[in-house]
């Protein structure tokens, strides 16, 4: 795979604005196509860091109107729909590892102890937030989680400084400084630890760390983590005292391998082509529409601290933008593994 620079050999990674280039062709729509039908064979220098811009956009595009999907099975205990994410997620990615004939690579990926170990840990961090998520609809604290992935990509750029050596300037410092201080804020006016927001930034944030630790294509990494699962989640549906589910309800949940899988597949071809740095930048857009959802759809009560807390969170995200346009550092872009 073609990139913009040659990788420093210690792994370190700058934290600058993304290169310029020209889009790959079909936008969008392209953009997906390629996810689950394939990598492109003619990738250009120039053109994969903007092919990752595009998977990070659609990503969290969709991930910001997610709660829609939730919500129309709101009648379905969290965990029971977790289980069927889990489930559905396995089927629609086996359809797709096997439409792309990549089942040869899946058996040396289970023989390296190291990246089974770190998927293992990212199977387990993708469960919890996807339970917190699905929780956090079901009892109308949207806001609080639309918070908690604001925070996230500050915290990205944190772990990305201590785990993977990219450097840090100082307007950086300040929008991490802003965003603690967002929580400090609602911990002291709220009245309250938001834990749900610290619990999504949290297992989010050390995911797309681990995942950025593994030299792995996005999908069969996926398929990893969801097949580690999958014995919980099936054991969990055939308990006999599980709770029943309607068949309208089942007919939707049904769906939730795709709504799952296809968002975290452009995820993780953007995390492939972008430093965690960038990807921080990029998370912005699925907590603003999520906070749309929240406070037009949902009608959620937007306090006076949270909106305060908000604030804080915006002026953070706007630090962070002003000083990547500023610096126009180039970038360096991991490698796509073929």
């Amino acid at each position: 795979m073609a990139r913009d620079e040659q990788k420093d050999p210690r792994g370190r990674q700058d934290a600058g604005a993304p290169s310029n280039g020209a889009p790959r062709e079909g936008g969008v729509s392209k953009t997906i196509h390629d996810v689950v039908a394939g990598p492109s064979s003619k990738a250009t220098e120039r053109g994969g860091s903007r092919a990752g811009l595009l998977y990070g956009l659609t990503a969290y595009t969709m991930w910001g109107f997610i709660p829609l999907y939730f919500r129309a099975v709101a009648e379905v205990s969290p965990g029971i729909i977790l289980c069927h994410r889990i489930m559905w997620s396995v089927v629609f990615l086996v359809v797709v590892v096997s439409a792309r004939k990549e089942w040869s690579s899946v058996w040396p990926v289970l023989r390296k102890r190291r990246s089974m170990l770190l998927l293992a840990a990212g199977s387990v961090l993708i469960a919890g937030n996807w339970l917190l998520f699905i929780f956090a609809v079901s009892s109308h604290q949207v806001l609080q989680a639309s918070l908690g992935y604001f925070i996230t990509p500050l915290l990205s750029i944190v772990l990305g400084m201590v785990f993977l050596n990219e450097r840090l300037r100082g307007w950086q410092w300040l929008a991490v400084s802003l965003a603690a201080a967002a929580i400090g804020n609602l911990m002291l006016r709220g009245h309250d630890v938001p834990w749900i927001s610290l619990a999504l930034a949290g297992t989010f944030g050390f995911y797309a760390l681990v995942r950025k630790m593994v030299d792995i294509d996005s999908l069969l990494g996926l398929l990893i983590e969801t097949s580690v699962l999958l014995p919980f989640a099936l054991a969990v549906l055939a308990w006999p005292g599980a709770p029943k589910t309607s068949t309208a309800a089942l007919g939707t949940l049904s769906l939730s391998g795709l709504v799952t899988a296809l968002p975290l597949l452009c995820f993780g071809a953007a995390l492939r082509r972008l430093t965690l740095t960038t990807m921080g930048f990029l998370q912005y857009v699925g907590p603003t529409l999520q906070f749309l959802v929240a406070f037009v759809l949902f009608r959620e009560s937007l306090t006076e601290a949270r909106f305060a807390s908000f604030l804080l969170c915006w002026l953070a995200i706007a630090v962070y933008a002003l000083d990547s346009i500023l610096a126009r550092r180039p970038q360096l872009l991991a490698d796509e593994p073929e």
